[in-house]
């Protein structure tokens, strides 16, 4: 390590004396001007700020990455708000070598137009084969309006993977009599789901001494709420009439679907508190064992079902007492039609050279190694021979790596690095068929299996609608909010009404705030974006 350092400080000497740039970015731990040093693997330390973790870069994998590339990464993130800490660093300047920050985002969108981060095409073009070969035409979808990729996505790649549905304990369905759709992977209607809900009030009006609740509600959670039941009508992000997108609440689908939901409550088959409801307390019912369904992400589950497993005394019945997640409905709305699985092409974050970045050259050769397969598997499987082996074409992991990431996930990966950091990363598998993604796709549950069967095939690329609204710190931005705050109060007074008649009272109320919010001048803006979006697209292929 000190003498790592010695060449470093000599590094910096050699630049001093040439009068090449001041201090802040990563520097070549050699004389060679930055073509030779980036076609070299000489030692080299680069700043990056990545908003999602600020482990030490120590582990395992981290030492492979340096190995392999010459570059240690000095991991930044604050212990506070990450968006303030990119604020702060934007104002003053003091930019890290590298950043990772929500893609298509206000922060984003800030850090490309005051020119903090650099274009990255001719970087690309000169040391990015794996890039270009992984990446394909998402690069083209995550180009800037002036037609320069600033960014590299990770989590990017449409993955046919369930993501909302209606919830329900198996062995609570199999006393109802389902049959066969148990775990058949056929739908049920909407009328079949609430006969469900009906006769398991009638079995059982009390469970354990407690009064039995046929469906509950995260109302912490509105996102699960209102994406499960516009999945069930076939809703998309916008409603698309004439050539011009509008806001989701003008399909005639959403009344409908706010009625159903409405439907429910009223008749008692919905828990009278679902609405001001946390997290923990949504977890706790479910686990109580006397709700048999609710409406949820796939993965917002898993607390409960672990507990509700732990107390079945006959291990063989331990999986059937958990929710599984399933496909209803509406009417006139066909299994194909519903959109159950919303998932973005374009991924999540995104990593991009800061300008205060001395030698973009080797950094942009690090990142091509990460979005390579070989890098894809160090980073989410660890290192061949000690976290996993190569058989007959295959990765195949050691037991005692997926065994430690069932007993404590974050342990694992703070001693291995597996899945620590997530850039450059690609969902799908590999070329030998297995997965990038080990931990989260290699070895699944019951749960994850039979929600696969159900509702995989009601993904859909929410990309093209991505981010449509006005640019953030605009009048139009504000007005977006207040849009946006409006739909979400009045969603609950809907849900919540004593009648039905009352439920389009509320409707016809809501539509009338948002007008005057200035929501006919916001379609506009997402209509002319789209539009631009569509045109950049076509035009980058």
């Amino acid at each position: 390590m000190k003498t790592i350092k010695g060449i470093l400080a000599a590094a910096l000497v050699m630049t001093a004396l040439t009068g090449c740039g001041g201090g802040g970015g990563g520097k070549a731990a050699s004389g060679d001007d930055k073509g030779a040093a980036a076609d070299s693997n000489a030692p080299i330390t680069l700043t990056w700020f990545d908003k999602n973790t600020g482990d030490a870069f120590n582990n395992p994998v981290a030492k492979a990455i340096t190995e392999k590339t010459g570059v240690t990464v000095e991991i930044q993130q604050p212990t506070g708000n990450p968006v303030e800490k990119l604020n702060l660093m934007l104002a003053s300047g003091d930019l890290p070598d590298v950043v990772m920050l929500d893609r298509g985002s206000d922060i984003m969108n800030k850090y490309i137009s005051s020119g903090a981060i650099i274009p990255l095409n001719d970087l690309i073009d000169k040391y990015g084969p794996h890039i270009k070969e992984m990446y394909g035409d998402t690069l083209a979808k995550t180009k800037n309006d002036d037609g320069k990729n600033y960014y590299f996505a990770n989590w990017y790649g449409l993955e046919k993977y369930p993501v909302f549905g209606f919830m329900m304990r198996m062995d609570i369905m199999k006393e109802l009599g389902v049959g066969d759709k148990v775990n058949n992977g056929e739908p049920f209607t909407a009328e079949e789901f609430e006969n469900l809900l009906v006769k398991f009030k009638e079995k059982y009006p009390t469970i354990d001494g407690k009064e039995s609740i046929p469906m509950t509600l995260n109302g912490e959670n509105i996102g699960s709420v209102s994406g499960t039941f516009k999945g069930m009508f076939g809703m998309m992000p916008y409603y698309e009439t004439n050539g011009e997108l509008k806001k989701d609440i003008r399909d005639p689908r959403y009344l409908e679907m706010v009625k159903f939901l409405n439907s429910l409550y009223r008749k008692g088959l919905l828990d009278k508190e679902w609405a001001t409801m946390k997290t923990k307390q949504f977890e706790q019912k479910l686990a109580g064992g006397n709700v048999f369904a609710t409406a949820e992400a796939l993965w917002n589950v898993g607390n409960p079902n672990s507990l509700l497993k732990s107390e079945v005394s006959d291990p063989a019945k331990a999986d059937e007492r958990q929710f599984y997640q399933y496909k209803v409905l509406a009417p006139g709305v066909s299994a194909d039609q519903t959109t159950y699985g919303p998932k973005s092409s374009l991924g999540w974050d995104g990593v991009a050279i800061t300008r205060s970045n001395k030698d973009p050259e080797r950094t942009m050769k690090l990142l091509d190694f990460l979005a390579s397969e070989e890098g894809q598997y160090l980073l989410m499987w660890g290192v061949e021979g000690k976290d996993w082996d190569m058989k007959d074409g295959k990765h195949v992991p050691r037991p005692e790596v997926l065994d430690a990431f069932k007993k404590n996930w974050d342990e694992a990966s703070r001693t291995t690095g597996i899945r620590k950091w997530t850039w450059m990363i690609k969902n799908g598998p590999g070329s030998d068929g297995t997965p990038y993604d080990l931990i989260g796709r290699f070895q699944s549950d019951p749960v994850t299996d039979l929600a696969i069967k159900n509702l995989a095939d009601t993904s859909f690329d929410t990309a093209p609608y991505d981010n449509l609204g006005p640019a953030g710190g605009t009048p139009e931005a504000i007005m977006d909010t207040k849009v946006n705050d409006t739909i979400n109060k009045y969603f609950l007074k809907m849900a919540l009404a004593p009648t039905e008649e009352q439920v389009t009272e509320q409707y016809n109320q809501m539509m009338k705030e948002v007008e005057a919010a200035g929501l006919s001048k916001l379609e506009k803006i997402y209509t002319e974006n789209y539009k631009k979006r569509q045109q950049l697209w076509t035009e980058s292929k």
